[in-house]
């Protein structure tokens, strides 16, 4: 009776350990590759799967996608530029069996070849074509890992460049290139501004010149301004003077005319006949004395 519960609870024992050992679990995001005696049996679904122990090997590959950091390296430019560049790649196993059995570890060598493109990519380019195109960039990037990493079973969805660190002496340059580039455009537009108010002051003076009076005007308008800066020395160009004088002639006329017209004319008073042009005539002188 003893030795038939020891076969019992030995034969117990074996079956539970069997049992775990041929019950394996694939996740949603995973797949398993069945292995029977070293070769490939099939792909396993998320779920649970039964193995047979010691015989068959089941390799669980994940297929999320996966961000991989590009490490930052030195990189000579076109235009012979030396640039510190580092990168992101986003990539995704959508042959579970391939990933497995054509390459041996699929993460470092899309870490490998992704530096390489990266130095080749950007070598083609000038500086100023790596700062401003990297769209474009990227998308040589991700196309060139495409093409190598198809046959792996993975796919590469994106590519970034994250950061371009430029020499010191390269970005003082740059700056001064900046700041030259912005006081070009102020002179510009400074020069557009005074060719505008140089055309707009010879049309003005083209207009007062037709009309002095005008001109007369501005000028004491100007003599306002003057008043109102609370200057107490005010210095009146000779111009300016005889062109107050000239408005005041003016006006002082205009008074003048429309006195005249409204007042009647005056009764002409003749001298006597022994005066004439204020000369008194000598008979008359002597005749009275």
């Amino acid at each position: 009776m003893n030795t038939l519960a020891v076969v019992v609870i030995v034969v117990a024992v074996v079956l539970v350990v069997l049992a775990g050992l041929s019950i394996r679990v694939v996740f949603q995001y995973q797949r398993g590759v069945l292995f029977r005696l070293g070769r490939v049996v099939s792909v396993r679904e998320p779920g649970l799967n039964f193995i047979i122990p010691v015989i068959d090997d089941l390799k669980r590959v994940s297929m999320r996608i996966v961000t991989m950091p590009i490490q930052s390296q030195g990189i000579i430019t076109r235009d012979n530029v030396s640039v510190d560049i580092s990168a992101v790649a986003y990539f995704r196993v959508f042959d579970a069996q391939k990933s497995v059995v054509v390459i041996e570890n699929v993460y470092a060598a899309i870490d490998q070849i992704a530096q390489t493109t990266l130095r080749k990519v950007v070598g083609q380019h000038t500086l100023d074509q790596t700062l401003s195109e990297t769209d474009a960039i990227n998308a040589d990037i991700r196309t060139i890992l495409d093409t190598t990493t198809l046959e792996w079973g993975v796919e590469v969805t994106l590519v970034e460049l994250k950061d371009i660190q430029l020499p010191d002496g390269m970005k003082r340059a740059m700056a001064r290139q900046a700041e030259a580039e912005r006081e070009k455009r102020a002179k510009i537009i400074a020069a557009e501004g005074e060719s505008l108010a140089a055309a707009a002051l010879g049309d003005a003076s083209d207009t007062m010149m037709a009309h002095p009076l005008a001109l007369q005007l501005r000028n004491l308008q100007t003599l306002v301004e003057l008043g109102v800066d609370k200057n107490t020395t005010v210095v009146f160009p000779a111009p300016l003077m005889s062109a107050i004088s000239d408005i005041g002639g003016f006006f002082a006329r205009e008074a003048a005319a429309v006195s005249t017209t409204t007042q009647p004319a005056a009764t002409p008073i003749h001298a006597p006949a022994d005066i004439r042009n204020g000369i008194p005539l000598t008979g008359a002188i002597d005749a009275t004395a």
